[in-house]
């Protein structure tokens, strides 16, 4: 199977950060009550006294303030879904295809199904932003994997993310996508752009 990181390598921009966007447009009151929340966790975490688990549920925590969450979340890809996917991926994409990604499960289903593929995301409550579980990122990835799909084999992996270095090592090729248009084989592992 081919597996794939979602935002800036499939997706562009950032899905979370172009859904928190979207609900300062649409609901501004409650993401701006998140804020300063937002800007001391992200404070602390320069100062690496707070992790990625921990400013993404803050950032997230202004779903507490919205109703009919998944309304909002078909509205957006409504709205972002076609602009935002890569035309290469389009092209090559397989019915067996895995998303893999650090952003909120609820928040990728959607965009997953229109896709017609998998996904393994970070498990989120999606009315008040707390993660259920790990973060989906770096080794989880392939932790989560291996669980959900035990004994499977990974033929290409491709991601715009270094971190991403768990997952490229146990495919047998990798890509590393450098923008929209440019990918380059995994450095040290080889695979066709």
């Amino acid at each position: 199977m081919n597996c794939y990181d979602f935002d800036e390598t499939i997706f562009f921009p950032d899905s979370s950060y172009l859904f928190v966007m979207y609900c300062l447009r649409h609901w501004p009151r409650a993401v701006l009550r998140a804020l300063p929340g937002t800007l001391y966790i992200g404070a602390k975490k320069l100062l690496h006294l707070a992790d990625t688990r921990e400013l993404k549920q803050q950032v997230f925590s202004f779903l507490r303030d919205l109703d009919d969450v998944d309304g909002i979340v078909e509205a957006f890809w409504a709205e972002n879904f076609e602009r935002g996917v890569a035309d290469w991926y389009l092209r090559e994409k397989r019915e067996d295809d895995l998303i893999l990604s650090a952003s909120p499960a609820f928040l990728l289903r959607p965009a997953a199904e229109r896709l017609g593929v998998r996904l393994i995301a970070t498990r989120m409550d999606r009315h008040t932003g707390e993660i259920l579980g790990k973060n989906c990122h770096d080794h989880e990835k392939v932790t989560r994997f291996y669980r959900e799909y035990p004994g499977a084999h990974v033929d290409r992996f491709a991601s715009d993310s270094y971190s991403d270095s768990p997952m490229a090592r146990i495919a047998d090729a990798a890509v590393l996508v450098l923008d929209r248009e440019n990918r380059i084989p995994w450095p040290g592992k080889g695979g066709k752009p």
